[in-house]
């Protein structure tokens, strides 16, 4: 497995993931307008032996803050450390590009996301009532300042 960044041409991998790990996922349409804009946003792609897309991780970046837009793994590779890679990857990057603070939301349910996120470094700052649909859930709004990072893994 390699993570690199994403390029046009992955949309339909990225997609693919999409529909595999959301309830609504995002259309192909979007995601191809996410990787078209590169001044705002950065995404990169867990890439199987085969290269074959097995999850991907995206962030806008707008002025010193990022916010994540999603994390995604193929369900036959969870569990394997590599969702965790993908955002480490995503969170250093965002840090050298000058991000302070880095956002996301996260179900209320999805207590392992919660996790993973608590050992990086974010904290929970908010929730955002029925924030999501199907099935309708509160999300949980997590934030890490750069110098709460946990840089070790």
């Amino acid at each position: 497995m390699i993570v690199r960044k994403a390029q046009k041409t992955d949309a339909s991998g990225i997609f693919a993931v999409e529909r595999e790990a959301f309830s609504v996922p995002w259309s192909q349409a979007a995601i191809q307008r996410e990787l078209q804009n590169t001044a705002l946003t950065m995404y990169y792609v867990l890439v199987t032996d085969r290269g074959d897309i097995a999850g991907y991780a995206g962030l806008w970046h707008v002025a010193d803050e990022g916010q994540i837009t999603n994390v995604a793994v193929l369900p036959a590779f969870r569990g394997k450390g590599y969702g965790e890679l993908l955002l480490r990857v995503l969170m250093e990057a965002a840090w050298r590009v000058g991000c302070a603070s880095i956002f996301l939301e996260v179900r209320m349910s999805n207590l392992s996301a919660q996790q993973l996120y608590r050992k990086l470094g974010y904290a929970a700052v908010s929730v955002r009532r029925a924030y999501y649909s199907q099935p309708t859930e509160d999300a949980c709004v997590m934030e890490c300042k750069k110098e709460r990072y946990c840089w070790s893994i």
